[in-house]
C-alpha cells in the first residue's frame, strides 16, 4: 500500500474516534455557556459595573466584583475550566437557587483557591513568579473531576 493510501486508510479509521472525543459536545457546551452569558449580560444592561451582590441575589462569594465581570468570570473562568455550561451549577430558571450541589462545591473550591493564592503560595521561596497563582484550570483542565494523574 502506498503512503497516501495508507494515510487515508488510517485517517478513515481514526476520524470517528476523534469526532467523538473532541468536537460537537464541547462546542455545544461552549455555545450554551455563551448564550447564557449573553442573556444574563443583556438582563443587567446598565448595571454591569455595579457590585454583583447588588445586582444578583444570593451572592456569597465574589461580593463587590462588578456584575458584568462576575458573569465573564463564571463563563470563562469556572465554566470553561471545568468544561461545563451554566446549568451544571445553576438552575437557569432560578439562578439564585442553591439546589445543585456543584454550586456549593464551587463556592468552597473558590475559598480554597483564595487561601492557596493569598496565604500559601507567598510562603514558598524561590518560585520564579513574583505573584504565583492557581485557578480552576490548574487542576481541572477542562474536566469536572480534577486531573489526578499525568497519564
Amino acid at each position: 500500500m502506498r503512503a497516501p493510501a495508507l494515510t487515508a486508510c488510517l485517517l478513515a479509521l481514526a476520524l470517528p474516534a476523534l469526532a467523538q472525543s473532541a468536537g460537537p459536545a464541547s462546542d455545544s457546551v461552549t455555545a450554551s455557556r455563551e448564550r447564557f452569558a449573553r442573556d444574563v449580560l443583556a438582563s443587567i444592561a446598565g448595571r454591569e459595573h455595579l457590585p454583583a451582590d447588588s445586582v444578583f441575589r444570593n451572592i456569597e462569594s465574589l461580593k463587590g466584583v462588578p456584575a458584568g465581570r462576575l458573569v465573564r468570570m463564571m463563563n470563562m473562568g469556572f465554566g470553561r475550566s471545568l468544561g461545563v455550561s451554566c446549568d451544571h451549577c445553576h438552575d437557569t430558571d432560578e439562578w439564585e437557587s442553591d439546589e445543585k450541589r456543584p454550586k456549593e462545591i464551587a463556592r468552597r473550591m473558590l475559598a480554597m483557591v483564595e487561601t492557596i493564592n493569598r496565604e500559601l503560595l507567598p510562603k514558598i521561596e524561590h518560585l520564579k513568579s513574583d505573584q504565583p497563582t492557581v485557578n480552576c484550570t490548574t487542576c481541572h483542565r477542562g474536566a469536572t473531576k480534577p486531573a489526578l494523574n499525568m497519564e
